[in-house]
């Protein structure tokens, strides 16, 4: 897997991952935030579980889990638009996760490049981004 930032020397292994040190919620969830690898932009937010995370670092292929569907979710699966795993990142807390990814086309479900495409500026809400064309 190539990684996205040099390191520097000063950086070390800190030991083996084990998926159970993540904090989960009750629910066996924790958030994953997905960004893109080349230019910093945060793509989206969605759940994953032990599965899911364990999946996602064997095949390099981001794998979701669906509250709605309560099934595994290969982000771009069906749509073609496809995450696939650069870095993978846990936060100081090991209660939210970080998946540097190269994006297929959109990564919202809106068609849109970013889930994070409204802003609120001066109490008003403001699209930043239209749905992209294929």
């Amino acid at each position: 897997m190539q990684k996205v930032f040099t390191m520097s020397k000063d950086v070390v292994p800190s030991g083996s991952f084990d998926v159970q040190d993540l904090k989960f919620d009750s629910a066996g969830l924790i958030p994953c935030i997905a960004q893109d690898a080349d230019n910093g932009e945060v793509l989206m937010m969605a759940w994953m579980n032990s599965e899911s995370v364990v999946r996602t670092l064997e095949t390099g292929r981001v794998t979701y889990w669906s509250r709605s569907r309560q099934s595994f979710w290969v982000k771009g699966e069906s749509s073609g638009h496809v995450q696939t795993l650069v870095d993978f990142r846990l936060d100081c807390d090991q209660d939210c996760l970080l998946a540097l990814v190269h994006q297929e086309g959109a990564a919202c479900h809106t068609h849109r490049r970013s889930c994070f495409y409204t802003a609120v500026r001066d109490g008003e809400k403001t699209e930043l981004m239209t749905p992209m064309t294929d």
